[in-house]
């Protein structure tokens, strides 16, 4: 049995009648039109989200760099590469298991501070792509690089600071200067990659031993720290109560100076009148101070009066304050009518 065929024509078979088969060849060209509008549409157009830009290359060679927005290339001859540019974080010093547990890592985290004390310190990077065409095809692993020149950085840094500064006070510093000199070097090697920031996570001795020897060195400074501030306490609550003593002395002693000048210059006056009344009277003034002066004196002396076999201390004392106020009136008046007396005999005298 043979068969003819003949697309667009009749085919006979030798032992049927011919039969009508339908010309497909006025069809051909829809088709290439259409499947080259697909292979345009669905091969040529290309969109760029916000977290992400597009590299596109012909040949191996870049064409151009696009950001978010719908663009087309030519298919098969141009190739479109996505690079994120999103920030991404990673550790330093340490890594995350399955369960999202910290995994020290012993080869990094372990650094040298700059009075030869170990520390196991640990970073966390925050980083992103800063040039999607470096990122590409200026090295194999960017990222890898990032990491080493981080470690770079880290241990130049802290050999700087000393164990405690590392561990309390000098976080902040170590971090800044870990980014500039970061910033320096990714600069240098220009690998597409910019570190967006870098804090410290953890910062301890690397064994036990030294952890507690830590504690027990944290503990004196505690310590010491207290006794300082009650110290400084007992200091500010004692120099207000010394100068108010000592404005109180000081107030004090000048009123006493006042006292004691005005007492001088009234003195001084005294003296001058007396002076003034020596000069007219000589005699009656010399008898008038030398009894002003026994008056004052007579009174607290203490005589011993002896007739050969008793002795006897006058004046007596009374048994009673009553008779000792008695006798010392008068006495008193005793002693003012003497007085009165004998300046009233040295005046007839001296007249």
């Amino acid at each position: 049995m043979d068969f003819k065929f003949n697309f667009g024509k009749n085919y006979r078979d030798l032992d049927k009648e011919p039969v009508k088969m339908p010309n497909f060849g006025k069809y051909y060209r829809y088709v290439l039109i259409i499947a080259a509008a697909v292979i345009i549409i669905f091969g040529g157009f290309y969109n760029v989200s916000e977290q992400e830009n597009a590299v596109v290359t012909m040949f191996g060679r870049v064409i151009r760099t696009d950001t978010a927005g719908l663009y087309f290339k030519i298919p098969f001859l141009q190739k479109v590469h996505y690079v994120d540019i999103t920030t991404h974080g990673t550790g330093v010093g340490y890594s995350l298991d399955n369960n999202g547990q910290n995994i020290t890592d012993e080869t990094n985290g372990i650094m040298i501070t700059s009075d030869f004390n170990l520390l196991d310190i640990d970073f966390y990077l925050e980083y992103r792509v800063s040039d999607p065409v470096a990122y590409l095809y200026a090295s194999d692993n960017p990222e890898e690089i990032l990491k080493n020149i981080a470690l770079s950085s880290i241990r130049s840094v802290v050999a700087d600071f000393t164990v405690d500064e590392a561990m309390t006070t000098a976080k902040g510093q170590i971090q800044a200067n870990v980014k500039e000199d970061m910033t320096r070097e990714l600069n240098e090697h220009d690998i597409g990659l910019a570190v967006v920031n870098i804090t410290v996570q953890d910062s301890e001795p690397p064994t036990d031993e030294i952890k507690q020897a830590f504690k027990a060195v944290e503990t004196a400074k505690q310590g010491a720290d207290t006794a300082k501030n009650n110290a400084l306490a007992y200091q500010n609550e004692q120099i207000p109560k010394a100068d108010a003593n000592a404005d109180k002395i000081i107030q004090s002693a000048e009123a006493d100076k006042a006292a004691r000048i005005a007492e001088a210059e009234g003195q001084v006056v005294r003296f001058n009148e007396m002076y003034d009344q020596y000069r007219l009277y000589p005699g009656i003034t010399k008898k008038r101070m030398f009894y002003e002066t026994m008056e004052e004196l007579l009174p607290s002396l203490k005589v011993i009066i002896s007739d050969g076999s008793t002795q006897t201390l006058m004046p007596l004392d009374s048994f009673s304050a009553d008779t000792q106020e008695t006798a010392g009136s008068n006495s008193a008046s005793a002693d003012t009518t003497a007085n009165t007396a004998g300046t009233a005999a040295d005046e007839r005298g001296e007249e």
